[in-house]
């Protein structure tokens, strides 16, 4: 193929674009479309329609630990735990990876390891990791601690929270009491 050839065919794929660009600027001029200074029709907000986070924290809070603590199995747990462990080590003495390490992290502050740099909400949320806690988090991180640098989608199904947690219990020197 000849440049001419090319040339001819780039020149119909320009005179094409021109076209299709050309034929929407005198559509959009034939055709203008008046929209109205207000909306046909008002949506009234009142409080019954709106659903709080207060609400919902509350629902969320009202789980029953014992009954989600029922469902866990350790050796479920060391096999879910496998999601955690790209980013985590749970081994004693274990160093940080993309996460902190976890070994005996139930019991402990949270964002309280010193050798590891937490994000500013996870360094600012000043409680202890307890089972409640550690439940809600492992639920929907981003979502539970706003702001937290954990890019992981979370643990929707309860027997599998419940099972991470029994592990993550297991493996510290002094392990939480559970209800």
């Amino acid at each position: 193929m000849d440049s001419f050839e090319i040339n001819k065919i780039i020149a119909a794929v320009l005179l094409i674009a021109l076209i299709v660009i050309g034929i929407g600027k005198i559509s959009d001029l034939a055709f203008k479309v008046n929209k109205p200074e207000k909306s046909a029709y008002k949506v009234e907000i009142t409080e019954n329609n709106i659903v709080s986070n207060v609400k919902v924290k509350e629902i969320e809070e009202k789980i029953d630990i014992k009954a989600l603590l029922a469902l866990g199995d350790l050796a479920h747990g060391e096999k879910v735990f496998k999601k955690c462990a790209a980013c985590h080590l749970i081994n004693k003495g274990g160093e940080n990876k993309i996460g902190p390490a976890l070994y005996g992290v139930l019991g402990r502050k949270v964002a309280s390891k010193e050798d590891y740099k937490y994000s500013k909400a996870m360094a600012a949320y000043d409680k202890n990791w307890t089972v409640e806690e550690m439940n809600g988090y492992l639920r929907k991180p981003q979502s539970y601690i706003k702001g937290t640098k954990m890019a992981f989608a979370g643990l929707r199904k309860d027997k599998d929270r419940a099972s991470i947690i029994l592990y993550l219990n297991q493996n510290s020197d002094n392990p939480l009491e559970l209800p």
